[in-house]
């Protein structure tokens, strides 16, 4: 049984593989757009750190009730080899394994991103408690266009260009020109337009996104987003900081 609507995002029936035509999908090359600055502020001159304390946690799981799963997968089939290589942020070596399916316009994997993710980065991923990998699961051709431009971007750049395009989805997801909003960010990634259209039109990094799509889908039931796996348990639906927190405590 699918979670509360106001917490995830279902999958449309008959989305299950994506539109080829791409570029003739609602994410057509828009006109030039003024590329961005590349240089950075130069940093101030370093200065001895000053005695500190640990910072506060940012969670707090005894105030929340770990939700049950859903059901369990297999991790060694979880953790196999995808179409598309995992980004692990953290520690590869955490003993908790966080496995997020997200589509790039959907809400609540925006708000998780915003709202729940920088939470557990800094008490449990930072820490080297957990780890984080995302994987592709889109709902339309913009999201698919977003992830196939985070993974042009390079794999030391995906994980930030992931959180841009989140921080920013309501600039692009719902623009009536998503292309030129979708260039802006892509250029602040040190990407040309060129670039940015070539990546677009890469039809086979486009199948091995739909591909983790659709593996997601068939081998491990996921049909909303977002979908997590926490050591191989399901949960769907966007949780809050404090829950996740609940249940990452409950495998450590």
């Amino acid at each position: 049984m699918l979670v509360a609507p106001n917490r995830s995002r279902t999958l449309p029936r008959g989305a299950r593989v994506l539109a080829a035509g791409l570029l003739t999908a609602g994410i057509a090359l828009g006109g030039a757009v003024p590329a961005f600055a590349q240089a950075e502020t130069a940093a101030p001159a370093a200065t001895a750190p000053a005695a500190s304390t640990p910072a506060a946690p940012q969670t707090n799981p005894s105030a929340a009730t770990a939700p049950s799963p859903e059901g369990t997968v297999d991790v060694s089939k979880l953790m196999a080899p995808q179409a598309l290589p995992d980004i692990v942020v953290g520690n590869a070596d955490a003993p908790v394994t966080i496995v997020e399916y997200a589509s790039m316009t959907c809400s609540h994997c925006r708000d998780f991103h915003v709202q729940s993710y920088p939470k557990i980065k800094a008490d449990y991923i930072d820490t080297g408690k957990a780890k984080m990998i995302l994987r592709e699961f889109p709902f339309d051709p913009r999201a698919l266009g977003a992830f196939m431009l985070a993974r042009c971007a390079g794999d030391d750049k995906r994980t930030a260009m992931v959180g841009v395009l989140f921080d920013q989805q309501r600039e692009w997801a719902g623009a009536e020109n998503a292309s030129a909003a979708l260039l802006k960010i892509a250029q602040l990634a040190g990407m040309t337009q060129d670039q940015f259209a070539a990546c677009l039109k890469d039809t086979e990094l486009q199948g091995k996104v739909v591909a983790v799509q659709t593996a997601g889908q068939n081998e491990f039931g996921v049909n909303a987003t977002p979908t997590f796996f926490i050591n191989g348990d399901k949960y769907s639906g966007a949780l809050s900081a404090d829950e996740m927190a609940a249940v990452i405590e409950k495998h450590l």
